[in-house]
């Protein structure tokens, strides 16, 4: 197994609550990772029909015969169970035991924040670090081709047994489409909602609206909001929402949209090959998608929140990536450009001209293989990601 950054922070607080919760997109490891760190532990899927009805028509049999503990892998399809659960670990709080996965976001939360609030403690696995992806190759180093990273994407399968992306990933969402939307939400014209989820890929990068998204796609702007939520709900897009403050300047306030893995939003762009990306009109939305997520992914792999905002304001001016630290804001531009251009500082000075009490820190993250130490903003190439996801040095 590659080790995951998450393990240290999933081990310690298993030592201290008696639930841990892991949620995350499916194929993110979630299930290779708690069983390999809980070996010791029964592991039950509850997607397997018979130990589903089970779990469903007698829940305190069923979990008496887990009564040590146990790893219970897509917990949300027997929503039942976590209210149970409650009675039992107020009546033995042992640390770390029972372990819960689930690839639904905000529903599973749902379940544990009602049954389970101050039980548990809740962690998020995505897919591959670039760091992570590293460990699987031989020569200890992710490949140096930024368009090939970005159209294979971070989904651990395809890098463990080495397959296509493009085959790897229409399975992918095949299953997605087969099996978690038909769970989540009754999605009557599947053709159009796979319309729509390609609409979402051309718009990767974008503020999202919905009203321009649904025309597009032959949809409501109810149908759409609804479709966003299940996408969102189910880990394939993420919305990064805006900052501001109440200073009285006007800000645009939509959230910008992003894949929860950006090989995913290559396929569904259908990019079939490096040379394909790095062409693509889109190439620096992509880029950009990359860089954003690995900067979550940092973020949840130290058990921290995945509070991340972006900043535009009504003129214009635009940083990519505002990442909280100690009440104020490293600010990230990102460009997927291999030559540093002055423009790229443009958006980082001006945020900070308007917001100086607001700025830590910051700096330029480029498609590049050499950073440069500028007086200002250092410019920090892709390959650094490996190391320190999104460097933030102190200006």
């Amino acid at each position: 197994m590659i080790q995951r950054n998450i393990a240290p922070v999933f081990q310690q607080l298993a030592s201290q609550y008696p639930v841990i919760t892991l949620t995350g997109p499916r194929q993110s490891g979630k299930t290779t990772l708690a069983r390999s760190l809980f070996a010791d532990k029964p592991y039950v899927t509850l997607e397997d029909p018979d130990i589903r009805r089970f779990a469903s028509v007698d829940p305190r049999g069923f979990l008496a015969t887990y009564a040590q503990g146990a790893i219970f892998d897509e917990i949300q399809r027997a929503p039942e169970l976590t209210s149970y659960l409650q009675g039992m670990v107020d009546a033995d709080p042992q640390p770390g035991r029972f372990i819960l996965t689930g690839s639904h976001q905000f529903e599973l939360m749902t379940q544990v924040s009602q049954s389970l609030a101050g039980r548990t403690a809740m962690l998020r696995l995505l897919p591959f670090t670039l760091a992570e992806v590293g460990r699987t190759k031989d020569a200890g180093d992710p490949s140096a081709d930024l368009a090939q990273t970005v159209l294979t994407g971070f989904y651990p399968r395809i890098h463990d047994k080495n397959l296509n992306p493009s085959q790897a990933l229409a399975d992918y969402f095949a299953t997605y489409v087969e099996r978690d939307l038909r769970q989540l939400a009754a999605v009557q014209d599947l053709q159009r909602f796979e319309r729509f989820v390609r609409l979402c890929a051309g718009r990767t990068g974008q503020l999202l609206n919905l009203n321009s998204l649904g025309n597009d796609a032959g949809v409501s702007h109810v149908t759409a909001r609804a479709w966003i939520d299940l996408l969102q709900t189910s880990y394939i897009v993420h919305l990064l929402p805006p900052w501001f403050t109440n200073t009285g300047k006007r800000l645009i306030k939509a959230p910008k949209l992003y894949f929860y893995d950006v090989g995913l939003a290559c396929w569904l762009l259908g990019l079939r090959t490096a040379e394909h990306v790095a062409r693509d009109p889109l190439w620096g939305s992509l880029f950009e998608n990359f860089v954003i997520m690995e900067a979550m992914k940092d973020r949840l792999n130290a058990g921290e929140s995945a509070e991340m905002y972006f900043y535009r304001d009504s003129e214009g001016n635009e940083v990519d990536l505002l990442l909280p630290t100690g009440g104020k804001m490293h600010a990230i531009e990102i460009k997927a450009g291999a030559t540093v251009n002055p423009d790229y500082f443009k958006g980082l000075k001006t945020f900070a001209s308007h917001h100086p009490a607001a700025v830590s820190g910051g700096g330029v993250i480029f498609g590049g293989l050499q950073g440069q130490m500028r007086s200002d903003w250092p410019v920090h190439s892709w390959l650094q990601l490996q190391t320190k996801p999104c460097p933030t040095p102190t200006r």
